[in-house]
C-alpha cells in the first residue's frame, strides 16, 4: 500500500507540473513571460525531469583548474590509474555475479542494487539519499570540470537535475576542444569524476572513524545511552514511560553504556528464565491483594499462567513463590513497585537472611514475557512488562549525550547517516561510472585508453574502433543483466 502510494504522489507530482508547463507555454497571454523567465533562470521541464543551467559557476572553474597546475596535473594522473584498476576490478566482479547466479551460488549481497522509496528505502531515509546523491553528483561534475580547465578544454556551463526523485548535475565541456586534445589529457578529464568520488567515500569514512574524538567537546561517550525517539502510543510511551532526552542506565542489573549494551541487556534478558525478587513473607502476606478465595481448591498446570489480582489494580500483579515448609508453588497480588524494588534473586538460596523468612517471588507470566526495570534520568526506574523485543523496537537510542542541554541530540545520528550513504552511494557511482557501457563515464574513459595504448601497435583505426565497440558491447549487457538480476531479487 506504501508503495502504491508513493508511486500515485510520484506521478501526480510530475503530471502536474508537466501539464502546468505545456498550459504556460500555450496560453497566449503568459507564454512569452514565461519562456522569457525560464531562459533566464536556465530551467527547463520536460517528462519527469527538470533541468536548471548556468554559467555562473565557470570562473570558479576556471580558478581553481589554474591553482598549482604541477599538483593538479599529479592529483588527476593518479585519478587515471586508479579508473584503469578501478574498471577492471568492477567488470570481474560483475562478471562474478552473474556467473554464481548462472551456477545457482549463494550471492548474498548484489553490488548494483536499485533504490526504490518504500520497498529497499524507507520513508524516513529519502532526503539522506536524495541528497547525498546530489553531493556526490555535483563533486563528481566538478573533477571533470576543474581537469578540463587544467587540460586546456573551455567549460560551456554547469547544471543540475531532477529526475523523477534522482537528483544529479553535469557540466557542458566544449566537444571541439576535448577531441583537440590529446588522449592522456582526455583520460584526466573523464577519470577526474570517478576519482573525486573514491576521495569523498573515502574523506567520508575518515569523518566516521574521527566522529567520536570529533564530539567528545559536545557529547559524553561510555557512561550511559540517550534516548532520541519513542514510538507513539507504545508500551514505554505516556506520562510515566521514556522521554525524549532521558539517559538509560540499566536494565534491571544490567549496565547499560553504549547502544550494544542495551542489545546485549535485552538479548540477556530473553534467555533467562526466572528472575525474581526477595521479599520476606510476612510482607508479602501484608501487601497481599489477591481476592479472597481465588485460587482455592483450583489445580494449575505447570505452564499455565495465573491472574491472581482479577484485574485489581493496574498497579498490581500477580507473583508466584515457594516457601521452606511447603513444595506448594502460592500466589500474591502484589504491588509491582514496592515488590521490584527488593533485592534481585534468581534462586530461593539467594534470598537466605539469617531470623527471616524470605521467598523468591517471580512474576506470573508466561515464559515470553518479561518484568523489566528501566532506570532512566532521575525519575523512578520503569517497570516494563511483555516481551523484551517490544522494548527494543519501541525506542531508538545514541550513544552520544549531550553535556548541555542546547546541543542537538540527533547531530551525532545525522552526520553518521549522511556518511554512510556518502560511502555506499559514492562507492556504487564508482562501480558503475568506470563500467566501459555506452553513456557512461567508462565508454569515453575506454575510448581514450584504446587510443592511447593501441595505437602504436594497431595503426588502424578501424580494428581499434572494433575492439572499442566490442568492449562496449559486453560491458553494457555485463550491467543491464547485474540491474535485471538485483531488480529480480529486491522484488521477487
Amino acid at each position: 500500500m506504501l508503495q502504491t502510494t508513493w508511486i500515485a504522489l510520484v506521478l501526480g507530482f510530475w503530471s502536474s507540473l508537466y501539464l502546468l508547463d505545456v498550459f504556460l507555454k500555450s496560453k497566449k497571454p503568459v507564454a512569452r513571460p514565461y519562456l522569457s523567465f525560464l531562459d533566464k533562470t536556465g530551467l527547463t521541464i520536460s517528462a519527469c525531469q527538470v533541468r536548471w543551467y548556468t554559467c555562473i559557476f565557470n570562473r570558479v572553474f576556471l580558478r581553481v583548474g589554474q591553482w598549482k597546475p604541477h599538483f593538479l596535473r599529479i592529483w588527476f594522473t593518479l585519478g587515471i590509474i586508479f579508473s584503469l584498476l578501478a574498471m577492471v576490478a568492477s567488470i570481474f566482479l560483475l562478471s562474478l555475479l552473474v556467473i554464481n547466479t548462472l551456477r545457482q551460488a549463494p550471492v548474498e549481497h548484489q553490488v548494483l542494487t536499485p533504490v526504490m522509496p518504500g520497498v529497499n528505502l524507507p520513508t524516513n531515509q529519502i532526503s539522506y539519499y536524495m541528497l547525498t546523491l546530489l553531493v556526490c553528483g555535483i563533486l563528481h561534475e566538478v573533477g571533470h570540470a576543474v581537469a578540463a580547465v587544467r587540460e586546456q578544454v573551455r567549460i560551456n556551463g554547469f547544471g543540475l537535475f531532477l529526475l523523477l526523485l534522482y537528483p544529479g548535475a553535469f557540466v557542458d565541456l566544449s566537444t571541439e576542444h576535448l577531441q583537440a586534445v590529446s588522449p592522456l589529457r582526455q583520460l584526466r578529464i573523464y577519470c577526474a569524476g570517478v576519482w573525486h568520488n573514491l576521495v569523498i567515500a573515502v574523506l567520508a569514512a575518515l569523518v566516521l572513524l574521527a566522529l567520536p574524538g570529533m564530539l567528545v567537546p559536545f557529547y559524553s561517550l561510555g557512561a550511559s545511552v540517550v534516548v532520541t525517539d519513542v514510538v507513539p502510543n507504545s508500551a514505554v510511551s505516556g506520562a510515566r514511560g521514556l522521554k525524549i532526552g532521558e539517559t538509560v542506565t540499566r536494565i534491571n542489573d544490567c549496565h547499560v553504556k553504549s547502544i550494544s549494551d542495551w542489545s546485549a541487556c535485552l538479548s540477556a534478558s530473553m534467555q533467562e528464565k526466572w528472575t525474581g525478587h526477595c521479599l520476606p513473607l510476612d510482607l508479602i502476606k501484608e501487601l497481599d491483594a489477591s481476592p479472597f478465595n481465588t485460587l482455592a481448591n483450583k489445580s494449575h498446570s505447570q505452564w499455565e499462567v495465573i491472574d491472581c489480582c482479577n484485574s485489581t489494580s493496574p498497579t498490581h500483579l500477580c507473583f508466584m513463590y515457594h516457601t521452606k515448609k511447603s513444595a506448594e508453588t502460592k500466589y500474591a497480588c502484589l504491588p509491582a513497585r514496592p515488590a521490584t524494588d527488593r533485592p534481585m534473586c534468581r534462586l530461593q538460596s539467594d534470598c537466605y537472611v539469617p531470623k527471616i523468612d524470605a521467598a523468591c517471588v517471580y512474576p506470573a507470566v508466561d515464559n515470553e514475557t518479561k518484568l523489566l526495570r528501566v532506570f532512566h534520568g532521575q525519575r523512578p526506574p520503569l517497570l516494563f512488562l511483555g516481551h523484551p523485543l517490544d522494548l527494543y523496537y519501541s525506542v531508538s537510542l545514541s550513544n552520544y549525550v549531550p553535556k548541555i542541554s542546547i546541543i542537538p541530540l540527533n547531530l551525532p545520528y545525522v552526520i553518521e547517516t549522511f556518511c554512510k550513504y556518502i560511502i555506499s552511494l559514492s562507492g556504487a557511482l564508482v562501480i558503475l561510472n568506470v563500467i566501459p557501457c555506452y553513456a557512461l563515464d567508462g565508454q569515453y574513459i575506454f575510448h581514450a585508453f584504446v587510443e592511447l595504448a593501441l595505437r602504436p601497435a594497431v595503426p588502424d583505426p578501424e580494428i581499434r574502433s572494433l575492439i572499442f565497440s566490442l568492449v562496449i558491447l559486453f560491458g553494457t549487457l555485463l550491467l543491464l543483466i547485474n540491474v535485471v538480476l538485483a531488480m529480480w531479487t529486491l522484488l521477487f
